[in-house]
C-alpha cells in the first residue's frame, strides 16, 4: 500500500505537520494516548480517583470539542451533559482547569450564530471570543474554584489564546 498525499501539502491532514510544535495530530494521538493509558491503568487495578491539572473541552466537531456547545442555545440539550461531566471530573480528578479551544470554520458556530457571524476572520474572531467569554462566565458561576483559559485553534494547528 503506497501512502499518497491526497490533498495539497498545505492540507492539515496530508501536509507534513510535523514540524510544528503543537498541531491537532499530535493532539489526538496524544488524546487517544492518554485515553489508552487511562484505560490500561483502570484494568491494571489502579484507581480512577486523583489530582489533575485541567480538562480540556474542545468542539462538537468529531475532531475537535468546542465551548460554542456550552453556551449556545441550539445545543442547549447538550449543556447538561458538559456540566455533569464537569462536576465528575471536579470530584474524581480533582482538575483546577478546564481548556476550552474553539476552532476556525467551526460549523457549530456557524449553526449557533449565523453565516455573518462567521463571514471572514474578523467576525468569526470575535463571535468565538464572545462564546469564550460566556463559557468562562458559566464556568465562573458554577466553578468557581476552576481556573478557565480558552482559545481559538486556526486550522492549521496555531492557537491564539484569549485571556
Amino acid at each position: 500500500m503506497s501512502s499518497k498525499i491526497l490533498h495539497s501539502p498545505s492540507c492539515t491532514c496530508c501536509g507534513d505537520l510535523l514540524a510544528r510544535a503543537f498541531n491537532r495530530r499530535k493532539f489526538i494521538v496524544g488524546a487517544l494516548a492518554g485515553g489508552v493509558s487511562v484505560v490500561l491503568a483502570s484494568r491494571f487495578g489502579f484507581a480512577a480517583e486523583g489530582n489533575y491539572e485541567a480538562m480540556v473541552l474542545g468542539c462538537i466537531d468529531p475532531r475537535l470539542q468546542a465551548a460554542i456547545g456550552v453556551v449556545a442555545e441550539p445545543f442547549k440539550d447538550w449543556q447538561k451533559t458538559f456540566w455533569d461531566n464537569l462536576a465528575t471530573s471536579i470530584q474524581l480528578h480533582r482538575i483546577k482547569s478546564v481548556i476550552a479551544i474553539n476552532h476556525r470554520d467551526c460549523g457549530a458556530a456557524k449553526i449557533a450564530y449565523g453565516a455573518d457571524k462567521v463571514a471572514d476572520a474578523k467576525i468569526e474572531t470575535e463571535t468565538h471570543r464572545a462564546s469564550l467569554v460566556e463559557f468562562r462566565k458559566q464556568v465562573g458561576q458554577r466553578q468557581p474554584s476552576l481556573k478557565v483559559e480558552t482559545g481559538l485553534m486556526a486550522l492549521n494547528g496555531d492557537i491564539e489564546m484569549f485571556a
